[in-house]
């Protein structure tokens, strides 16, 4: 034991165990249909009947940009929440933390390979909404803001994987993917991805700042300038404040 204890402490094994985690975490989620399919999916699909096709024929060039900025936060939302939530609900069930811990393999290597996993998976959704948007939507930005925004949406992901990994350690595998949709949606809808809160009673834009995904949705918006016109510095501070609290939640819960 002390052998194999010593063997994981190399720098050298060390690096190489956390990067073959991440791979197999990312191999395994993109080999299961039920998650790997409606994460890369759904964004794009939407995009394209809501963003091209529909926005085409109302909103124009405007519309097309407005929803490739929060699409992809839809699209963030999905891989994070989903590749935290229910992946870490049904292994706690299954016993399959227990077994981790047990194994000699560097501390936080787990949870940095799925962090690893839904950055990957952000930054795929993102290239496929770039390329939809300038291909079909019509979208023309500036070298810069193509960047600026696929970042924005990597970050991004961090306070929903934080609320992801709170969900996974409080509800079973079975419950799990209903309790992420519960959160997932509603917020998608009251934080203006869907379509701009203008439109909708006055209320819904009091009650937006309430949620992570409008803060979020509101840095990708400023990419393409189409925010409200808040400062970025509070989006991103309220953004790592929840990223913060999560994350302790869930570690406290976990390590029980």
């Amino acid at each position: 034991m002390n052998t194999l204890a010593s063997i994981a402490s190399r720098p050298d094994t060390t690096l190489r165990s956390y990067r073959l985690e991440a791979k197999y975490e990312f191999l395994r989620l993109l080999r299961t249909p039920m998650f790997a399919v409606p994460t890369l999916l759904f964004p794009t699909l939407f995009y394209v009947l809501f963003g091209v096709l529909l926005a085409g024929s109302r909103g124009g060039v405007a519309a097309s940009q407005y929803l490739l900025a929060t699409y992809g936060v839809f699209g963030v939302m999905g891989a994070a929440l989903f590749g935290f939530g229910v992946s870490v609900a049904i292994e706690r069930e299954n016993g399959y933390l227990e077994l981790k811990r047990a194994l000699p393999m560097p501390p936080g290597a787990y949870l940095l390979a799925k962090m690893a996993m839904a950055a990957l998976f952000c930054a795929i959704i993102s290239l496929l909404l770039a390329v939809l948007g300038a291909s079909l939507g019509g979208v023309s930005l500036a070298p810069g803001q193509w960047a600026m925004l696929w970042l924005v949406n990597i970050a991004g992901a961090l306070p929903f994987c934080a609320i992801g990994l709170y969900i996974g350690s409080l509800v079973g595998g079975s419950g799990a993917p209903a309790v992420v949709n519960l959160v997932y949606m509603p917020m998608a809808f009251l934080s203006g991805l869907w379509m701009p809160l203008s439109v909708l009673p006055p209320v819904f834009a009091q009650l937006a700042p309430l949620w992570p995904a409008w803060h979020l949705g509101q840095l990708a918006l400023k990419v393409v300038g189409r925010d409200a016109g808040a400062s970025a510095v509070m989006h991103v501070a309220v953004l790592a404040a929840i990223t913060v609290v999560f994350f302790l939640l869930a570690r406290r819960r976990l390590s029980r």
